[in-house]
């Protein structure tokens, strides 16, 4: 079931509607970024005074480089906050596609999704950079960041394809019961996670699997024509 889903979901992810998204989400994260650029070399122009050239020279390549680094660190962490603006777009694509005879799940209130993506992406941050301080530890990080984000990632992705059906006490029962299977599916996100460039579309991912794991786990099943999936 995780891995059927997981296929599917990849593949609705990479349909035209999904890409129109995603675009939109990558587009608001390379600003974001650019601004933290600018305000970071500019912080390093103002207080980096030194009394050799040189050595101020060799200090802001090194700090660029570093720059360099953290911006691609924070270029999944940040598409995912952008992603969540569009969830609930996402969500109903997919419901609306794939489960036509369900009723349709209830949106999340704008500021609090916003709130909920500010709040997972810290979690996901501390996570990461914690498997990175392992990286003198061989394997050890690897399971740190499969391990931690698989239980992170399942559980924010599923809670919110959860919420749009169930109240909070009915999504607390669903979690505890599946948790096992809502792990296994954070793993597969994790997956998806760790690999570069791919990693942009893991919101996207994430979301549309979790959808279709949450209605496998209450008793739906996908009623869309198979050959249709990728024009959603």
């Amino acid at each position: 079931m995780l891995l059927e889903n997981a296929s599917l979901a990849f593949r609705q992810a990479l349909s035209k509607p999904f890409r129109a998204i995603f675009w939109r989400s990558l587009g608001l994260t390379l600003l974001l970024l650019f601004a933290v650029w600018i305000g970071l070399q500019s912080a390093l122009g103002f207080f980096l005074v030194l009394p050799y050239p040189w050595l101020e020279t060799a200090l802001s390549v090194l700090a660029g480089v570093g720059s360099f680094v953290l911006m691609g660190f924070l270029v999944a962490p940040a598409t995912a906050i952008f992603a969540a603006i569009f969830q609930d777009e996402i969500a109903e694509k997919v419901e609306k596609h794939s489960y036509p005879h369900d009723r349709p799940g209830k949106p999340m209130p704008i500021f609090k999704a916003i709130y909920l993506a500010a709040k997972f992406l810290v979690l996901v941050i501390a996570v990461n950079l914690f498997a990175l301080l392992l990286l003198l530890v061989p394997g050890i990080n690897l399971i740190v960041f499969f391990v931690a984000n698989g239980f992170l990632l399942g559980r924010e992705f599923f809670e919110f394809a959860a919420h749009r059906f169930h109240d909070e006490a009915d999504v607390r029962r669903l979690r505890s019961e599946h948790s096992t299977q809502i792990f296994l599916g954070g793993l597969i996100i994790a997956g998806v996670l760790a690999v570069p460039i791919l990693n942009l579309l893991t919101p996207i991912f994430a979301t549309i699997y979790m959808i279709h794991v949450q209605k496998a786990l209450t008793g739906s099943a996908v009623t869309a024509d198979e050959t249709r999936e990728n024009t959603v």
